[in-house]
């Protein structure tokens, strides 16, 4: 099948190019922590760094380590992870937002964004390091039950901050989702605490971000969980229909909640039916609910998810029905691969405008989370056919 060598081209591009580039080049050995953006020219920028970038290139290198990449992973990883604490941790054990290139916080403030991912970096360092398992394990607990104490909304799900901040979002929840999903398959953590939490997210997602008529997933919420009034309210991404039909389907597989999946191939029907530009080929950034185009831009990490869920949903189906998903992810290749068409192969490109001119624009390293896990999860969805 074509789809198996393109899946052996882009290991090959992540194991030989991509990996070796940001491990080198991405990682500050001066000062510590990964950079936010390299060059196209294959230089690293002193721009100010998000908390969300340390503990997702952790989780980059620790899962490309546990895969058998045979780089720095390990010390990468743990100087990644001891970076993050030391710059971006608060004195209540939360994390900031926020530092410059010299690893000084300026911006402490409180994104459950940024706590989501170091659950995510926690639950895999737990897995590739066993000696710090019960490190890992008690630091997971300790900041989930500190969330849960801080910004827990009486209804379900997590407010933004305390006092309550206005929109509540989908977004969060989404990778609280992953990291829950994620945690309560590692032995020795609190597995039913996760599976407890996954199962209230993937419980609000289906009761109250996802439309009950459309069956798309909205973005924006006031404090009852209805949609923002406005036209933030009305903001659909088709980005995020890709990624929560992944995280669905992978919910819903496990737990046998055929309700989860049926929502799940509804969320990948919208994304594939409305979010992708007729022209580029390429998933754009924002719908409205009527699925008209708000915003046409195409980023690279939508392309990504679109293959995940694509290719899940091929590993989960049989005869015309998985023709049909390899298509797409066949499609999602395709709408990928020029974003890795770079100067200096290992980087990618951002942002394709309207007329399919990308715009001349470092590569963020927030993206590197997004292609890794694409490509693990085309690798494992086709060894299941």
């Amino acid at each position: 099948m074509d789809i198996r060598r393109q899946s052996e081209d882009l290991r090959r591009w992540l194991t030989e190019q991509a990996l070796p580039l940001w491990s080198a080049t991405g990682y500050d050995t001066a000062r510590g922590g990964f950079v936010e953006t390299i060059a196209l020219d294959g230089a690293p920028t002193q721009a100010h760094r998000r908390a969300r970038v340390q503990p997702r290139q952790v989780y980059c290198f620790a899962e490309a380590g546990r895969r058998g990449w045979a780089g720095d992973w390990a010390r990468i990883a743990t100087d990644g992870l001891a970076y993050f604490d030391r710059v971006y941790r608060r004195e209540d054990g939360f994390y900031g937002a926020l530092a410059n290139a010299d690893g000084q916080m300026i911006d402490d403030s409180f994104d459950i964004y940024n706590q989501a991912f170091a659950f995510l970096a926690f639950a895999y360092l737990a897995r590739v390091f066993p000696a710090r398992l019960e490190e890992m394990a008690g630091r997971s607990n300790a900041l989930r039950v500190a969330l849960e104490q801080r910004v827990r909304h009486p209804v379900a799900g997590f407010e933004e901050d305390q006092p309550p901040r206005l929109p509540l979002c989908s977004n969060p929840h989404m990778h609280l989702f992953e990291a829950a999903l994620a945690s309560e398959e590692v032995e020795g953590f609190d597995q039913a605490a996760w599976a407890n939490l996954a199962d209230e997210i993937a419980q609000l997602a289906m009761d109250r971000f996802i439309d009950q008529d459309s069956g798309a997933l909205r973005e924006f919420f006031d404090h009852d969980w209805q949609p923002m009034p406005g036209e933030k309210g009305r903001i659909v991404e088709p980005g995020h229909q890709f990624e929560w039909a992944w995280l669905l389907t992978r919910w819903g597989e496990r737990r046998g909640h055929a309700g989860a999946l049926a929502k799940a191939r509804r969320l990948f029907a919208i994304g594939e039916a409305h979010g992708i530009c007729p022209t580029r080929k390429v998933a754009v950034m924002q719908l409205l609910d009527d699925f008209s185009v708000h915003d046409p831009v195409a980023r690279l990490w939508p392309q990504t998810e679109w293959l995940k869920s694509a290719i899940r949903f091929a590993a989960l189906t049989e005869g015309a029905e998985r023709e049909a998903y390899l298509v797409s992810a066949g499609r999602a290749i395709a709408a990928l691969m020029p974003f890795l068409d770079t100067p200096v192969v290992g980087l990618w490109r951002d942002k394709q405008k309207p007329d399919g001119i990308f715009i001349d624009e470092p590569a963020p390293a927030s993206t590197f989370y997004h292609i890794l896990c694409a490509i693990y999860e085309l690798e494992d969805c086709l060894r299941r056919f």
